[in-house]
């Protein structure tokens, strides 16, 4: 499978450091060269995808609310 086209633009290519698995969701860690990016997402779709660590994979962010402070 390829991405043709998509609107997202803040996509960060990397492999998945690591997995922990929970019973409804998990959190997958993708190591970018910009630093680690995590997601939760279902545990079903960690199977689904065959997600292990290793796998290359593009980390898409699309937010309605980026919030900041000032250091």
């Amino acid at each position: 499978m390829s991405i043709q086209a998509i609107n997202v633009r803040n996509q960060f290519k990397g492999n998945i450091k690591e997995i922990i698995r929970g019973d409804v969701v998990s959190e997958v860690d993708v190591q970018t060269p910009w630093g680690i990016v995590t997601s939760v997402i279902t545990t079903r779709s960690v199977d689904d995808l065959g997600l292990v660590v290793g796998t290359e994979v593009v980390a898409l962010v699309k937010s309605t609310e980026v919030s900041l402070a000032k250091l």
